[in-house]
């Protein structure tokens, strides 16, 4: 069903991904050891996958979680610029899963995962960005993909972000419903996993780790909430 509304849910995302100038120096971020940043409410929770002793998908010496960092921060800018109130859950390069003390597991990857949930219910907000990069062993395999809730505004946000960054890289994907991750099964707010590109991928490597590129892509998942929010409101 969310497929064959697809064409028409993209139709609505129509805005323009043309990048902003790039910045000499972005504004610092809240380390971990700040207290402030975890807002009693905002609009965007921006998901920055993995960290610390979980470094992702990889491709030599090029880590996952340094690519989800630097396109967050950059995404973090440009919404706060724009009036959209946004905070990150993790600003650093460290595993959230060594904050989680309450959740009994010896498994390192779901203290990770059930802590990224809980921050959604600590903190008010309207929806959740994940950011990630993908692989296959394919490197023929390119190109953004967002993954979305079994829910009407998870998958709007979805075509929104996904029309944006097709127009950024040039390419005609559509969203996918992403059965088995945990956090589109638990969180309740309208979220999306949103796979920036393929580390696998040497053409995507190169733009996935060039700072201009990433200003590209921020801009690109920008204008995706942007028009989201400008169908819901």
């Amino acid at each position: 069903m969310l497929h064959k509304i697809g064409l028409g849910l993209i139709a609505l995302c129509f805005a323009a991904t043309s990048s902003t100038a790039a910045a000499s120096e972005w504004p610092l971020l809240p380390t971990a050891s700040d207290q402030d940043w975890a807002l009693p409410s905002t609009v965007v929770i921006i998901d920055v996958g993995h960290g610390g002793i979980d470094g992702g998908a990889t491709s030599g010496d090029t880590l996952e979680k340094d690519i989800n960092l630097a396109v967050a921060r950059k995404l973090y800018v440009m919404l706060r610029s724009q009036g959209i109130s946004a905070v990150m859950n993790r600003t650093g390069d460290y595993a959230l899963s060594e904050d989680n003390r309450w959740h009994i597991s010896r498994s390192r990857h779901r203290k990770d995962l059930s802590h990224r949930r809980q921050l959604t219910e600590e903190i008010e907000s309207e929806l959740l960005v994940s950011l990630h990069v993908n692989w296959s062993k394919k490197s023929s395999q390119h190109g953004p993909i967002v993954l979305h809730q079994n829910r009407g505004e998870s998958a709007l946000l979805a075509f929104c972000i996904q029309d944006a960054l097709n127009r950024q890289q040039k390419t005609s994907f559509l969203p996918r419903e992403g059965k088995p991750y945990y956090l589109l099964k638990r969180v309740q707010q309208p979220t999306v996993i949103v796979e920036m590109g393929f580390i696998s991928s040497s053409t995507d490597r190169a733009m996935l780790t060039d700072p201009r590129r990433q200003e590209e892509i921020a801009a690109a998942i920008a204008s995706g909430i942007r028009q989201y929010k400008w169908i819901v409101r």
